[in-house]
């Protein structure tokens, strides 16, 4: 399994690979269609990821050496970039999860491309998918 700095430099390369940013876009907008379905007991108020201009489903599950994500969104690029994130984050140990650097959302370029509400829903996705991992740490 790869870390998660090697599924960044993964994403890096990806993007990279694009001229423009609508050709980004429509990456994400790919990956989003090619995440995983939630099971619908987990589109609960509960899961809902607060700070999200859109609404998006987060679920976890796991311990404190390896962390699941399960996601949706009801929004097609904002189910993009929960993928992007659960990509990174599935499969790790919630120590390497919750003391990640998550560089690539800057090399990339993502934050200066998303409107100032959906960069705040994406580190609203980034700061819980840590405090799950936090939270099997404690366990």
């Amino acid at each position: 399994m790869q870390s998660i700095k090697e599924v960044q430099e993964d994403i890096i390369a990806e993007f990279q690979m694009f001229d423009d940013w609508m050709q980004r876009y429509e990456y994400l907008i790919d990956l989003g269609k090619s995440l995983p379905l939630v099971d619908e007991q987990y589109k609960v108020e509960d899961n809902i990821i607060k700070g999200c201009q859109s609404q998006v489903w987060l679920h976890a599950e796991g311990d404190k050496s390896q962390v699941n994500f399960t996601a949706d969104s009801d929004a097609i690029l904002t189910k993009g970039l929960i993928a992007l994130l659960v990509r990174v984050f599935d499969g790790q140990p919630a120590e390497d999860i919750s003391g990640a650097d998550l560089y690539f959302l800057d090399q990339i370029g993502l934050k200066e491309h998303l409107s100032p509400t959906r960069a705040n829903g994406l580190l609203s996705m980034v700061k819980q998918m840590k405090f799950y991992a936090l939270a099997l740490q404690a366990r």
